[in-house]
Order: structure tokens, then C-alpha cells, then sequence
């Protein structure tokens, strides 16, 4: 079995690590609870302070544990909260230096204390980081991930969130510390607050490749099981219920996925076979247009997870699967088996009319579960009604929803086809991608000229399909091959659609000439300058001419534009 040429292959993840959405670090703590900006470190320090005093004043209701004692008692708040006037005084009057000794203090006042200023000073002093990193501060900070005080924890992965922000040597030596087994041990904390702290840990460690492998190994199990399924499934509400806090869990959580996702095929698939992982996203997903909250980031998170699970799928799944999804080789007689809700065969006309894989769907369950979801017929329509769902101001979302059914459709394998015939005759997707075509993205407009790539070459109707498509096309085609854009990469792909039409439709030539795409085609031809993009998309233009000149019928037409004889005559490919 031959598989798909270069030019066949899907795109990458929605996240590549070369690319400039190739990470999302998550801002500082601080950063994010006060919504302003790190030019105003007089704000971040009063901001600090209130932190402390709504913490403290929080703790005073309940009992507390201080100095490995239980405080009991009529007393109305415990003797540590008494003195949260010094915390707030002190602050301000610490150096680096006392603030890492009081990590190792057996106060949770003082360790309170020095967490909150690293958290402060690392926020917005670069110089700091590497103080606390000289001071051996990491690992105090590590110890005390799991130290028995909820509010102590709160601040030691609060400090730790901006200690290693944008500074690689501190990831290392939080690694170093066995900070990852630390964090996922705390995990178990039935605490937002602390949760939030981690998850954003581990979304900012998770941009670096060389800590992908590490992540993936001892933390997607966790991760997986107590923040994204809980978090994903609503419970028994068919709405998405999450607090403002579990929002920001999951945001974190599924930011990390997407970069873990992004990185190679042992982690895809791993994430893969993990129990309960492609699941919730999906019903995350479900339950996101249904309820009409698609712009939040953790939908374009879970689309994008999804969109890289699905790179590479036919060459990376289980051979035993692609074998069955390949269905009988040629020759055999297909068999009849029950059909998948509306593409079971109404009569024996419709079964004459369709392609046997519409309906003979016996390599896949009625219901998706786990993996199956990346490539049964039904995640066609969920990455439809994504499309229909998301705002224009939504690109990223739209781009990695088509980029997925662009994975999904590529190559020669048979899969990929049924997938093409689904998407094209079952969800009518093509006036959906038509509008998507006037996006102002071109990393949008790459995933969605490549799915009409795939769409065009296993169309069995080519003719009703360049009706569609021609004109849409050829607008967004650049006037000359001097245009920046759209990009090379987005020329090659309509100029790859337009000859899958051509090459078995004259009225996709005809449609070319007359909606002036003649013009379009010998200027990106001839008009160019010597780049390999540009070089590129003049000889797929070439292929396109070459293939149009062969309907001698139309040479007429090509006359009346101004083409003769001579200037197909011209093209060398």
C-alpha cells in the first residue's frame, strides 16, 4: 500500500515547537490575579500584600496547624493569624537572602512570608530568579510543596510559578529537585487554589521539548484522571459546570496536553491510549456548542489536542487497526453490515448510488470510545459544527479544527477516502470551508486549503465540486508570484485543488478561464522571483496550465483571454 506523497502530508500540531504559538507559558501568578501589567512593581507589591491578608483572614475561621501543633480552642482566630499585621509590614523590609532561609523555617508565618516576596520579586526582577536559584531556593520551595499547610503550598508553587517563568536554568533545577513528582503528589490536594499553582507550573514547564518526555511519563496519568476528566465531564448536568477557579485548571491542564501533544510520536501516542483522554475532550467539546461557550481557551486547547493526536494517524496507529480500516483488499466483495445512524443504505437504489464505504462501516462501532474517536465518521461532524460554532475572531480554533480533518483525509489510504466521502456527501461541509476561505489568517488558510486539497483529489463528483470551489479559489489566488500573500504554501494548495478538478473536469477549466484564473496562473508562472516557495508555487501554476491545455475544446476560450497556442507552449515544469 502506497501512502501519501509529501505534498499529501497533514500539517502539524497547532502547537509546533518552531512556531510562534509553539508554547504558551503561563504568565505569573501575580500576573494573572491582578490583570496588570509588570511596569508597576509599587501595584504588584500591594497586590501581594492583599493576597496575604485575604489568605490569612481566610484561615482565621478554621483551625490551624502551627509549629506541628493543632490550635484549639474559644480563641477566635489562632496565634499566627493574631500577627498578620507583621506579615504585611515585613514584606516589604525582607532581602532574597532571609526570605529562602524562611522557607526552612518550622513557622508557616515566616514560610508564608518568604514564599510571598520570591513570588513578588521574581515577577518582575529577571536578576531575582537567578538569586533564589543561587540561594538554593528551589529546592526549599520543592520541600514544601507538600508539607501538610494548604496555605503554605498555595504560596511555595505560587513562588515557584514565576521563579521558573522564562528562565530555562531554573526548569532544570526544579527537575533536579524532584519538583515534578513533588507537584503531582500535591495534586491529590483537594484545593483549587493550590491545583491552579500547579497546573500552571507544569504548562509552563511543558513549553520546553526537553522536559516533554519527563511531563509526559509522570504527570499526563494524573493529570488525565484528576483534573481533565472530573473537570471535562460536568458530572451528570449535560452543561459544562466549572467554577472560575476550575476554568483555569482546566485552561492550564489542556495548555500542557497541547504542548506534550505536539512533540513526537511516542507521547501522541501515549496520550492515545491513555483511558479517558481523547474522550473528554471530545465530550468537553460537545458540551461547549452545545451550551455556545466555544471561545474560551480551553476549547481551543482541546481542539488543538485533538488536531495532534491526529498527525501522522494511518502510519502511527496499530497495524491491526489500519488493516481494518483498509477493509477487504481488491477483488473480495464487500459485506453488508448494520449501518452507522444516517449512513445506513435507505433502499437498494442508494445503495447502488453510494460507494460501499458509506455503508459498510464494520471496522468501526456505533458509538466512538477512546482513540476510535480520532478517526470515526462522527468527529467529521464535530469538526464541522466546531467550524459553524467558532467566531472569526476564533483562528486558532478554526485552523485546528480544519487542520484535524486535513489530517484525517490525507494520503492514498482507503480511510481517508470514506473520511473524504463523509465530509463532502454526509456533512455538506464545503459551504463551510468556502466561508472559512475569507479568513485573514494564513496559518487558517493553509489548514483549509490543504483539507480542500484532500476533499478535491477523492471527490467522485468533480464536476459538481468545481462548480463550488473554482471562483472562491481563484479570488484568493495572488495576482502575481511577487505577492507575500497568501503564503507559497496556500498557493500550492489551490493550485493542487484546482488540477485535482481539472485533470477529469472540462468544466473546472472552463470555470478557471472564465472567472479570469488564466491571468492569475501564467503570472505566478512567469512573475516570480527565485525562492523555493515561490519556485514551488510557479510549477504547481504550470501543472495546472499544462493540464487545462489539454481540452482542445476550450482553446478558443483561452484565445479570447489572450492566450494562444504559444504561451502554453512556453510552460516547462
Amino acid at each position: 500500500m502506497r501512502k501519501g506523497s509529501l505534498s499529501d502530508k497533514p500539517f502539524f500540531s497547532a502547537l509546533q515547537p518552531e512556531s510562534s504559538v509553539s508554547s504558551y507559558a503561563l504568565p505569573s501568578g501575580v500576573q494573572l490575579e491582578r490583570g496588570g501589567s509588570a511596569s508597576d512593581p509599587g501595584a504588584a507589591t500591594r497586590r501581594v500584600q492583599q493576597q496575604v491578608q485575604m489568605r490569612l483572614t481566610k484561615t482565621s475561621r478554621v483551625t490551624q496547624q502551627v509549629n506541628g501543633s493543632m490550635f484549639c480552642g474559644p480563641h477566635t482566630c489562632p496565634p499566627y493569624i493574631a500577627s498578620s499585621h507583621l506579615c504585611l509590614c515585613r514584606i516589604n523590609q525582607l532581602d532574597m537572602r532571609t526570605a529562602v532561609a524562611q522557607l526552612s523555617s518550622s513557622d508557616p508565618e515566616l514560610q508564608v512570608q518568604g514564599a510571598a516576596f520570591i513570588q513578588h520579586e521574581c515577577y518582575h526582577k529577571a536578576e531575582a530568579k537567578t538569586q533564589v536559584a543561587q540561594l538554593k531556593g528551589i529546592p526549599a520551595l520543592v520541600q514544601l510543596f507538600n508539607c501538610g499547610n494548604t496555605e503554605v503550598q498555595r504560596y511555595a508553587t505560587g513562588a515557584m510559578r514565576n521563579v521558573i517563568y522564562e528562565n530555562i536554568e531554573n526548569k532544570t533545577l526544579l527537575l533536579q529537585a524532584g519538583g515534578i513528582s513533588q507537584l503531582i503528589e500535591a495534586l491529590k490536594e483537594p484545593d483549587n487554589d493550590l491545583r491552579k499553582n500547579i497546573t500552571g507550573i507544569l504548562w509552563n514547564l511543558s513549553s520546553k521539548d526537553n522536559l516533554k518526555e519527563k511531563l509526559a511519563q509522570d504527570a499526563l496519568p494524573q493529570l488525565t484522571e484528576k483534573i481533565l476528566v472530573p473537570l471535562a465531564s460536568g458530572g451528570d448536568s449535560e452543561a459544562i459546570q466549572q467554577s472560575p477557579s476550575e476554568a483555569d485548571i482546566f485552561c492550564n491542564t489542556t495548555g500542557c496536553l497541547r504542548n506534550l501533544s505536539s512533540m513526537n510520536e511516542k507521547i501522541r501516542q501515549k496520550m492515545r491510549d491513555m483511558h479517558g483522554l481523547v474522550n473528554s475532550l471530545v465530550g468537553y467539546i460537545q458540551k461547549s456548542i452545545q451550551d455556545g461557550t466555544m471561545e474560551g481557551q480551553g476549547v481551543e486547547n482541546s481542539v488543538c489536542i485533538l488536531r495532534n493526536l491526529s498527525y501522522q494517524l494511518y502510519s502511527e496507529m496499530p497495524p491491526s487497526v489500519l488493516a481494518r480500516l483498509e477493509g477487504p483488499s481488491r477483488g473480495q466483495d464487500y459485506t453488508r453490515s448494520d449501518g452507522i445512524g444516517c449512513f445506513a443504505p435507505q433502499s437498494k437504489k442508494a445503495k447502488d448510488k453510494l460507494n460501499p464505504d458509506l455503508f459498510t462501516l464494520s471496522e468501526v462501532a456505533k458509538q466512538p470510545k477512546g482513540q476510535e474517536w480520532l478517526w470515526h465518521p462522527q468527529v467529521v461532524g464535530l469538526f464541522k459544527r466546531v467550524l459553524q460554532s467558532c467566531e472569526s475572531n476564533m483562528t486558532t480554533t478554526r485552523e485546528a479544527a480544519a487542520g484535524a480533518l486535513n489530517n484525517i483525509t490525507a494520503g492514498d489510504y482507503r480511510w481517508a477516502s470514506v473520511l473524504s466521502h463523509v465530509a463532502l456527501e454526509q456533512e455538506h461541509i464545503l459551504p463551510v470551508l468556502l466561508d472559512q476561505l475569507r479568513t485573514s489568517s494564513d496559518q487558517e488558510l493553509r489548514s483549509v486549503t490543504g483539507l480542500l486539497r484532500n476533499l478535491s483529489r477523492h471527490a467522485r463528483n468533480k464536476d459538481n465540486m468545481a462548480a463550488k470551489v473554482v471562483n472562491p479559489l481563484i479570488t484568493r489566488l495572488p495576482s502575481d508570484g511577487h505577492q507575500k500573500e497568501p503564503s507559497s504554501e496556500v498557493v500550492v494548495s489551490i493550485c493542487s485543488i484546482l488540477n485535482n478538478l481539472v485533470t477529469v473536469s472540462l468544466s473546472a477549466a472552463r470555470d478557471i478561464t472564465n472567472f479570469d484564473g488564466l491571468q492569475k496562473l501564467m503570472a505566478i508562472k512567469d512573475n516570480h522571483d527565485s525562492s523555493p516557495g515561490k519556485l514551488k508555487a510557479a510549477k504547481a501554476a504550470a501543472t495546472v496550465l499544462t493540464n487545462m491545455f489539454q481540452y482542445k475544446k476550450l482553446h478558443a476560450n483561452y484565445s479570447q483571454k489572450g492566450f494562444t497556442r504559444k504561451s502554453f507552449n512556453e510552460i516547462s515544469i
